[in-house]
């Protein structure tokens, strides 16, 4: 039956050569489809106003994580207190288990003889009464002994339980404290990758708007107390209308201080001084300076003194701006404040309605 079969075919060269070119240029087609989906080319514009988001949003992620990292530090130093005392106690219940073992080891080589018959046997039995007085008496301490014993194993139970506590959230603590670092690495990769797409002159353009928006500002309005009085207020500051300000204490004064001394330093996310700040570190350090301690975070911060109106703005006021508190600037008088933007970005000085504005704190009054 197999002779009978009809003998296989073989491909012509044609065909096969026709065969590879239609694999061929379907591959190729395949290839430049790939390359051809090239993500869209983005205006200035567009790449600002993403990139403005992303930096925001990396600052929110920031104010979480130091607000994640400064409960950790709480807990850490808590947990370490704890082991401290537990070590303390257990020393101290070794040497009461100690004491305990010795007298027992005494009385068992001496004998336990039933006082009653201690009585008869005793040559002086008024003597003896009197020994057996002091002997109720030393055991009567050792019960004492016994019972402050188990009170102290019930103490370093308790403490090894908190600290088993601390432990945990220490724990927690440090999982959230990686969470955000990773968000906010993120999005600041992702704001240097939209960056990196403009040309030279337009990331020039876009890394000095700040410092245009700052020079467009009259010259006066760099002094710290406003004393210069000949600058026009801008119309759109209401806090700027009602005239020359003044900081309301001499520590209002020394935060504002403060905050001019660290004009031009970087912005590094996380970082409280001296030489770097993100912007609630610049506040919290320009404070420190003049002996008011502030929390770390914005979100903490704007609850850290009196609330005070827009209108109502005096320097040495904190700022604040976002609708979820994620950004403080520390205001020096006519519509301007000193903050720390983001990264790429030092400290400077701006106009605080460069942002929504979300409410204001005066740490400090009169003093």
């Amino acid at each position: 039956m197999a002779a009978h079969r009809k003998p296989r075919q073989r491909p012509r060269p044609a065909a096969r050569t026709a065969a590879t070119l239609t694999l061929a240029g379907a591959a190729s087609a395949t290839a430049f489809q790939g390359v051809g989906h090239t993500e869209p080319r983005l205006t200035p514009a567009q790449v600002k106003t993403q990139v403005d988001k992303l930096y925001q949003e990396a600052e929110a992620a920031t104010e979480k994580y130091d607000g994640a990292k400064e409960k950790a530090a709480a807990s850490e130093k808590s947990l370490r207190s704890l082991r401290d005392q537990a070590a303390r106690r257990t020393a101290q219940l070794n040497t009461a288990r100690s004491a305990l073992g010795s007298t027992a080891s005494a009385q068992y080589r001496n004998g336990a003889i039933d006082p009653s018959l201690q009585v008869f046997l005793s040559s002086d039995p008024a003597q003896y009464l009197d020994r057996a007085a002091y002997v109720e008496r030393v055991g009567d301490q050792q019960a004492a002994e016994v019972t402050g014993v188990r009170r102290q194993i019930g103490q370093l139970a308790q403490l090894h339980s908190e600290a088993d506590t601390a432990l945990s959230g220490l724990r927690t603590q440090q999982a959230d404290l990686k969470k955000q670092k990773t968000t906010v690495q993120s999005k600041i990769r992702a704001a240097e990758a939209l960056l990196s797409r403009l040309s030279a002159p337009e990331r020039s353009r876009y890394e000095s708007q700040y410092e245009s928006q700052q020079e467009s500002q009259p010259e006066s309005q760099q002094d710290p107390l406003g004393n210069d009085r000949s600058a026009a207020p801008q119309a759109a500051d209401r806090s700027a209308v009602r005239g020359p300000v003044t900081a309301p204490g001499s520590r209002a004064a020394r935060a504002v201080a403060f905050a001019y001394s660290a004009l031009g330093k970087p912005y590094v996310w996380g970082a409280t001084g001296p030489s770097s700040f993100d912007c609630s570190g610049l506040t919290q350090a320009a404070y420190r300076s003049a002996g008011v301690s502030l929390p770390r975070t914005t979100y903490t911060q704007i609850n850290s003194g009196q609330r005070v109106n827009r209108s109502e703005l005096a320097p040495g006021d904190l700022v604040f701006f976002f609708s979820g508190i994620s950004h403080v600037g520390i205001y020096v008088g006519n519509g301007q404040m000193i903050h720390a933007p983001h990264p790429g970005a030092p400290v400077r000085l701006a106009p605080i309605d460069q942002m929504p504005f979300a409410g204001a704190t005066r740490p400090v009054a009169g003093t």
